[in-house]
């Protein structure tokens, strides 16, 4: 959900960066997004059908300025193949972007509802505006 709303907001600000998602584990590699996530974004204006699920490579550190993480656990299996500290530092909880320093994790829809989806998508949706704005000013100065 976050790669799909950061993917139209970068076309909206007609920025040159590069958005790509990744789970920390393999068991989904391939397959598409839960069908309510689909949904859920369809609603809100974005398509996310057509994305497929990856795993997280040490490479995505050379590929990537930064790298954003839903929950601690994430964060640890992250951090854990990063090959130095400067990779570890490109390395952030996306909350921080609405609570700097709280490590809050995006809470798990999943087991819940079509509403659980729609409290992520809003949730994401104000951390992705903040991340956006941000790292304009931050390319900026």
């Amino acid at each position: 959900m976050a790669e799909g709303i950061l993917r139209q907001k970068i076309l909206l600000h007609r920025l040159p960066w590069t958005v790509d998602s990744a789970g920390t584990g393999g068991w989904h590699v391939g397959e598409s997004p839960d069908e309510r996530a689909i949904s859920v974004m369809k609603k809100m204006g974005v398509d996310i059908s057509d994305h497929k699920a990856r795993q997280f490579s040490v490479n995505d550190f050379s590929r990537f300025d930064h790298v954003y993480v839903m929950d601690s656990s994430n964060y640890l299996d992250v951090i854990r193949q990063a090959p130095g500290e400067y990779e570890k530092n490109k390395v952030d909880l996306i909350m921080n972007q609405l609570y700097e320093g709280q490590n809050m994790a995006v809470p798990d829809p999943y087991y819940g509802g079509m509403d659980d989806f729609m409290n992520v998508y809003h949730l994401l949706n104000k951390a992705c505006d903040q991340l956006i704005e941000r790292l304009m000013h931050e390319n900026v100065g």
